[in-house]
C-alpha cells in the first residue's frame, strides 16, 4: 500500500482555504448554519478500529468493517449538518450511524485503492474541507450518481469515462472531522449514493430494491477488465430545470459559480452538489430529471478483489 503524505491524508493544502472551511463549519455564517456536536458524538470515536486502520493494518482481514451506515431519520438539513446522534435508524433497524449521515462508510488504511462501483463518466472532482474533504463524482446514468469522500489523492480527471472496477482514488481522512479527531477517528471511504438526485441507501430496506448487484453484501469485481466495455446511458439534461434550481439560489457567491459554468453537464453537476451538500442556499428543490428513475442492482463493492473479499457488519 503506497504511503501518502499526512498532508494529503487530510487534505490540508491550501491551508488558507481549510482553515477558512473549518471556521465555518464551526461557526457557520449568515446562510449556512454551524455543524451541531454534543455528547453523543463519542460515539463516532472508535480507537479499536481506528488505530490498526492508521498503522496500515486491516482488523478484519479481507473483510471491510462498516464504520456508519444510511440514516433513515435524519433532521432537515436546512437547521444545519449534525453529528451527534439523536435519533437514528440504520437499513437493518439498528443504530450504526448518526443524525446526518447520508452515506455508506468502508473503515479501510489510508492509501487504499477505490474503484469505480459501476460505469460511468467523471463529472466532478472538488474538496471541501467542512463537507467530506477530497471527492469524485460518478454520473453512471438512468439518475444514478456516486460520490466517493475523504480521499487522499485523485487519479482520474473530469470527463473521463471509467468502467466498473477501474481504479479511481486513493482512501484517506480528508475533511475536517478526520483532521480534528486524529487519531481517534476511523480512516474510511465515505460513499453516497444519488438516484433521482436524492441521497438514498444503496442497502436493501422498507420493501426497496438494493442497488448493490450483490444483495446486502456488496462484492468487488473479481475481472475489472472484463467490463471494459460494458454498457451504461449516458445523462441528457433538462436546461429548464437545471434553470429553475439555479433561480432558487439565494447565495450570491454560489449563483456567481453557477453561472460561469461551461456548459449544461457541468452545470447540473454542480447545482446537484450544492443543493445536496448545501439544501440552505436554496428555497425549493427542483427535481432536475424529467423521468423517475427505479432502483436497480447496479453497483459493485468499490475495492479491488485482491484487496478484500466484501464487508462485515
Amino acid at each position: 500500500m503506497a504511503r501518502i503524505p499526512l498532508a494529503d491524508v487530510f487534505g490540508l493544502r491550501p491551508l488558507s482555504v481549510r482553515l477558512r472551511e473549518m471556521k465555518l463549519a464551526l461557526r457557520g455564517d449568515g446562510i449556512t448554519p454551524k455543524t451541531k456536536v454534543g455528547l453523543s458524538s463519542r460515539a463516532l470515536i472508535k480507537p479499536r478500529l481506528a488505530f490498526p486502520l492508521w498503522l496500515g493494518k486491516k482488523p478484519e482481514g479481507r473483510l471491510i468493517p462498516m464504520y456508519n451506515l444510511f440514516n433513515h431519520t435524519p433532521p432537515d438539513l436546512r437547521e444545519g449538518w449534525s453529528v451527534e446522534k439523536t435519533n437514528v435508524r440504520d437499513f437493518r433497524g439498528g443504530d450504526l450511524t448518526y443524525d446526518s449521515h447520508n452515506g455508506t462508510d468502508f473503515a479501510v488504511p489510508p492509501g487504499t485503492i477505490i474503484t469505480a462501483a459501476a460505469p460511468g463518466v467523471i463529472v466532478r472532482c472538488s474538496n471541501e474541507f467542512h463537507r467530506g474533504g477530497l471527492k469524485v463524482f460518478i454520473d453512471h446514468g438512468r439518475g444514478l450518481i456516486t460520490t466517493y469522500n475523504h480521499l487522499a489523492k485523485v487519479d482520474v480527471r473530469v470527463g473521463e469515462t471509467v468502467h466498473r472496477g477501474q481504479p479511481i482514488a486513493r482512501s484517506g481522512a480528508s475533511g475536517i472531522d478526520g483532521f480534528l479527531l486524529f487519531p481517534w477517528s476511523t480512516p474510511h471511504l465515505h460513499l453516497n449514493v444519488w438516484l433521482n438526485g436524492r441521497y438514498v441507501d444503496p442497502f436493501p430496506h422498507a420493501g426497496l430494491a438494493s442497488l448493490w448487484q450483490a444483495g446486502d453484501r456488496p462484492l468487488p469485481v473479481e475481472k475489472p477488465s472484463e467490463f471494459a466495455h460494458e454498457s451504461w446511458e449516458p445523462t441528457v439534461w433538462d436546461g429548464t430545470r437545471v434553470a429553475a434550481q439555479v433561480a432558487a439560489c439565494i447565495d450570491p457567491a454560489v449563483q456567481r459559480e453557477l453561472a460561469a459554468c461551461p456548459d449544461l453537464a457541468t452545470q447540473a453537476i454542480t447545482v446537484m452538489f450544492q443543493r445536496n451538500y448545501f439544501p440552505f442556499r436554496f428555497t425549493k428543490e427542483v427535481d432536475l430529471y424529467p423521468t423517475e428513475f427505479a432502483r436497480e442492482a447496479r453497483l459493485s463493492l468499490p475495492f479491488r478483489a485482491e484487496d478484500y473479499d466484501g464487508i462485515v457488519f
